[in-house]
């Protein structure tokens, strides 16, 4: 791989992301073994954007693992970490963090969650891995070079009917936001083969990338949530937009193969309309 616009070399950010990805994630494993009482872990937690909304130690610990380990490895890159914020950096490469998306799966023991990490140059996403432990499931991107989940390169997206497409979404945790997001669903649901809602976003990229989702859209995502995700998906051949219009003072992000993406964001944009 030949470096991006910062001068860095891809395939080494990729490996270096895979490497604190794996070394998190072998973090959060243990900490969840050690709480194997699933009340002693969400007494741990404590809200952060919402009462729904929760945060843990082991998503701050997992986070010092990787900012430290960047440090360590690239001490003049920027870093924008979901728990710890932003620092400043001098290369003109930005890391971008989620310690544990799905943080509320990771509490309560549902097994859907990741570590996602992203980094970016003054062109946008440059590489970036997503793993999730529970399944040793590795996804990793880099621009212009594709997408992978291990070994296997990811790619060939097939768009099928909007009416034979499995749909993937998230809801936000704020009560008058989530409203807005059910008012779609009595239109979107009965014009595709059905909805699916993991509870992490980078996931749903993945699995955009990897076939296992024929589209997703969902509103009001932060650069955390998506950094690293959409990189995959976009590399494994998916088309996404960023629309106005769905839900209110929220950009939607909507993602699916070429020849499904407007198909579902017109469907979207109706149900949008109807409130």
């Amino acid at each position: 791989m030949t470096g991006g616009t910062s001068g860095a070399d891809p395939a080494a950010l990729v490996e270096l992301a895979e490497r604190l990805a794996r070394r998190a994630g072998r973090l959060l494993i243990a900490a969840g073994r050690r709480r194997d009482d699933r009340e002693a872990l969400a007494d741990s937690a404590r809200h952060k954007s919402s009462a729904t909304d929760l945060g843990t130690e082991a998503d701050r610990a997992s986070e010092r693992l990787i900012v430290e380990g960047l440090r360590r490895a690239r001490p003049d890159d920027a870093v924008l970490g979901e728990e710890s914020g932003e620092h400043a950096g001098s290369s003109g490469l930005t890391w971008i963090i989620d310690p544990i998306d799905g943080t509320t799966n990771f509490v309560y023991g549902f097994g859907c969650w990741a570590v996602s990490i992203g980094v970016a140059d003054c062109a946008g996403p440059l590489a970036g891995a997503v793993y999730d432990p529970l399944r040793d499931e590795m996804f990793t991107a880099a621009r212009h070079h594709g997408a992978r989940l291990g070994d296997r390169v990811l790619g060939s997206l097939v768009a099928p009917p909007l009416a034979e497409s499995l749909i993937g979404t998230g809801f936000s945790y704020a009560k008058e936001d989530r409203r807005g997001q059910a008012r779609l669903l009595p239109v979107v649901l009965p014009r595709v083969r059905d909805i699916r809602r993991t509870g992490a976003a980078s996931l749903d990229l993945c699995y955009v990338a990897a076939g296992r989702l024929n589209g997703y859209y969902e509103a009001g995502l932060h650069p955390w949530d998506r950094a690293a995700g959409l990189l995959v998906a976009t590399e494994a051949g998916a088309d996404h937009r960023d629309v106005d219009g769905i839900e209110p003072r929220r950009s939607t992000l909507v993602v699916a193969p070429p020849g499904l993406l407007d198909e579902l964001l017109a469907l979207l944009l109706e149900a949008a309309a109807g409130f």
